[in-house]
C-alpha cells in the first residue's frame, strides 16, 4: 500500500495521469492514510511500553544501588520490599481462596440445579403413576360393577326359570292348589317375577 501511495504521488508530481479512475485513486489514498495512522498508533504504543520498561529497569537499578549502601534508607527500602512481597503472597492466597469459594458456590448451584431437575422429573413420574393408578382403579371399579350386575342379572333369570319350572310342576300335577293353603302360598309367591323386582 505504501509503495502504491508513493508511486501515485510520484506519478502526480511527474505529470503523468495514467490512472484508471479518480475513485480508485481516492480509495488508495484513504486506505494508505488509514494504514499510516495505524502504524503511527502502533509505534506510539510501542514507544510508550519501551519507555515504561526502561523506567522500571532504571528504578530497579537505582534500588539495587541504594540497597548496596547498607544505610538507614536502604534498610527501610528492603523492609518495604519485604512487606510488599509478604502482602503480595497474602493477596495471592486470598485470591486462591476466593477462587475456591467461587468454585464451591458454582458446584453447589449446579448440584441444586440437578437436584431440582431430578426432583421435577420424579414429581412428574409420581403424578403420572398416580394418574395411571386412578385410571386403572376406575377401570377395575367399572369392571367389577359390571361383573356384579351381570351376575345379579344371571341369578334373576335363573330364579325366574326355576319359578316357572315349579309353577309348571304344580299346575302339571293336576293338584288343586287353590284349596291347599300351603300350595296356594307357594304358587302366589312364584307368580312374583324376580326380574321385575
Amino acid at each position: 500500500m505504501k509503495e502504491q501511495l508513493i508511486e501515485q504521488n510520484t506519478a502526480i508530481l511527474a505529470g503523468q495521469e495514467n490512472f484508471l479512475d479518480h475513485e480508485i485513486e481516492e480509495y488508495f489514498i484513504q486506505s494508505a492514510t488509514e494504514d499510516l495512522e495505524r502504524d503511527l498508533e502502533d509505534a506510539a504504543v510501542s514507544l510508550h511500553n519501551r519507555t515504561l520498561a526502561l523506567q522500571r529497569a532504571q528504578i530497579v537499578d537505582a534500588l539495587r544501588n541504594k540497597l548496596e549502601q547498607d544505610d538507614e534508607d536502604s534498610r527501610l527500602i528492603l523492609k518495604t520490599v519485604q512487606d510488599i512481597n509478604l502482602l503480595s503472597w497474602i493477596i495471592i492466597d486470598y485470591q486462591q481462596q476466593v477462587h475456591q469459594k467461587e468454585q464451591q458456590l458454582t458446584d453447589i448451584k449446579m448440584e441444586r440445579l440437578l437436584q431440582k431437575k431430578y426432583g421435577g422429573e420424579k414429581l412428574q413420574q409420581n403424578h403420572t403413576m398416580e394418574k395411571r393408578q386412578k385410571e386403572k382403579q376406575a377401570y377395575v371399579n367399572v369392571y367389577e360393577a359390571d361383573k356384579v350386575l351381570y351376575e345379579i342379572e344371571q341369578v334373576r333369570w335363573i330364579t325366574t326359570i326355576i319359578q316357572h319350572v315349579f309353577q309348571n310342576i304344580i299346575i302339571g300335577s293336576r293338584i288343586n292348589w287353590a284349596e291347599d293353603e300351603y300350595l296356594k302360598a307357594i304358587v302366589l309367591h312364584l307368580e312374583k317375577n324376580v326380574v321385575s323386582q
